[in-house]
């Protein structure tokens, strides 16, 4: 199997994802879903590392217990579950957290004049550090959707509450995102 078709796999591909997770190598499962769990690592955490650590721990625990893998979720699902209960343990056990914006570099093939960069650089962190000032249940799920691209039933299975649930917290953090925007730019 391709890079390309294990990040393309989705719910209604599940039987061969079950079928080829037990081979995959470490290696191939931190290529394909690397980025994926450090982002979710860091937007639970706050910390690049201990979202570094997250991730390693997360690819650890997956490799070793693959064989456990039951395909009710996709990979990429039962990952993130992975990160998000390991980011929760070391919440639980840390008495020290941090948070350092996160930007976004320019777009690809994109000149930008030296002030627009930092103009546009310094937007994107305001609006990640508003993210991050959300609520975690609500800054989890507009995290999942915006930085992961998750459906409301995926997000529901790997948060373990209902899909109402789910479309609730994103209604108000989007809401809080744009109350938050609207008093920022006053």
């Amino acid at each position: 199997m391709t890079k390309e078709v294990r990040e393309n796999m989705h719910s209604e591909e599940l039987p061969y994802a079950v079928a080829y997770a037990p081979s995959m190598t470490l290696r191939e499962m931190m290529e394909t879903y690397g980025r994926d769990v450090w982002n979710y690592a860091y937007f639970l955490s706050g910390s690049r590392e201990q979202a570094n650590d997250i991730s390693q721990e997360v690819f650890l625990r997956a490799h070793r217990n693959i064989a456990k893998y039951r395909g009710s979720a996709t990979l990429k699902t039962w990952l993130l579950t992975i990160t998000r209960n390991s980011a929760f343990s070391w919440r639980r056990n840390s008495f020290w957290h941090r948070f350092i914006p996160l930007g976004k570099g320019q777009a690809p093939g994109q000149a930008w004049s030296a002030e627009k960069e930092a103009l546009s650089k310094q937007y994107v962190n305001r609006i990640w550090e508003l993210i991050m000032e959300l609520p975690d249940k609500h800054r989890e799920v507009l995290v999942l959707e915006i930085q992961q691209g998750l459906s409301t039933a995926e997000m529901a299975a790997l948060l373990g509450v209902a899909e109402g649930t789910v479309k609730s917290r994103l209604s108000r953090a989007r809401e809080n995102m744009r109350k938050a925007l609207e008093e920022d730019e006053r």
